[in-house]
């Protein structure tokens, strides 16, 4: 079974390799267009909101982080 995260991520840039990336935004896999594309994604996908103030880089620059993020939102990813 494939992670939803990764998948979700691949949806966004099927060409990009995740899985070998410790930091998205540094490693130039995400931009900010996509991190906004992709909390609309885990938005949907979660039935959650993520707040304005949690839609920082450093949430969403790994797959732990945004696992860790989605936790604080309830959601086990």
């Amino acid at each position: 079974m494939s992670d939803p995260i990764i998948k979700l991520l691949q949806d966004l840039r099927p060409e990009e390799d995740y899985s070998a990336s410790e930091d998205y935004f540094v490693d130039g896999l995400l931009d900010s267009l996509d991190l906004i594309t992709l909390v609309s994604a885990l938005d949907r996908r979660y039935g959650i909101s993520i707040r304005g103030v949690d839609i920082l880089p450093e949430n969403f620059r790994s797959v732990a982080a945004i696992r860790a993020l989605l936790s604080r939102h309830g959601v086990t990813a």
